[in-house]
């Protein structure tokens, strides 16, 4: 049944459908890596009209990766209006990683971590998500497929990778890989981020802001 606004005109099912859409709130996005997480993260950012592109802050803090829940809270009190708070960081070599996801989610902050590391998420987009030992390996792999299908070298400090992916791969289709992995490590037991190798969440932050801008 269609609807009717006040002025006795029909709304459409798109119209409706975009009038659905959730508004985009306040993301305070902490990263401890000043190239690819946060080149990529600008990315994302960038990506979405203008007028919301004040909705996204992202920061890059020194820190040791155990003080990262506790220096994005620090942050993000100061902005109060950014109320969604994610972590972006890697497993790469951090001892104490199921800790400090664990810590991050008590306080209530979100956690985009990839196993081993970003590059994981980056093979992604372009359809597979390969098993690596480390993150050096996981890097040299992803570099590997990055030339063969872009036929560019690739750079982690490259501040237009954002861009490239997308324009290369399917971010969509990422997300549904990404979310798959998820579930296949759930299924098989594996619960500890550590032990869910390869897998990420940063993902999820991706899908959530796409999901709240407006198309058309």
């Amino acid at each position: 049944m269609a609807h009717i606004e006040r002025n006795g005109k029909r709304k459409t099912r798109d119209q409706l459908a975009k009038r659905r859409v959730p508004e985009l709130g306040y993301y305070f996005i902490v990263t401890d890596t000043e190239e690819t997480e946060q080149n990529y993260m600008y990315g994302l950012r960038d990506s979405i009209p203008e007028e919301l592109q004040g909705k996204l802050v992202i920061k890059v803090i020194k820190t040791k990766s155990n003080d990262l829940v506790d220096e994005a809270r620090n942050l993000a009190s100061v902005n109060v209006q950014y109320r969604e708070i994610w972590i972006i960081f890697d497993r790469d070599e951090v001892m104490n990683f199921d800790e400090i996801i664990r810590q991050a989610e008590d306080k209530g902050i979100n956690v985009g971590w990839t196993n081993p590391c970003i590059e994981e998420w980056f093979n992604a987009y372009f359809g597979a998500m390969p098993t690596y030992s480390d993150s050096v390996a996981c890097c040299n792999g992803f570099a590997q497929t990055f030339r063969r299908i872009t036929g560019q070298k690739y750079v982690k400090s490259d501040k237009g990778i954002y861009e490239k992916l997308n324009r290369y791969g399917d971010e969509e289709q990422a997300i549904k890989l990404a979310d798959q992995k998820c579930r296949e490590h759930k299924l098989n037991g594996n619960e500890k981020p550590s032990e869910m190798c390869p897998c990420t969440t940063v993902h999820r932050l991706v899908r959530e802001v796409k999901s709240k801008i407006p198309t058309g």
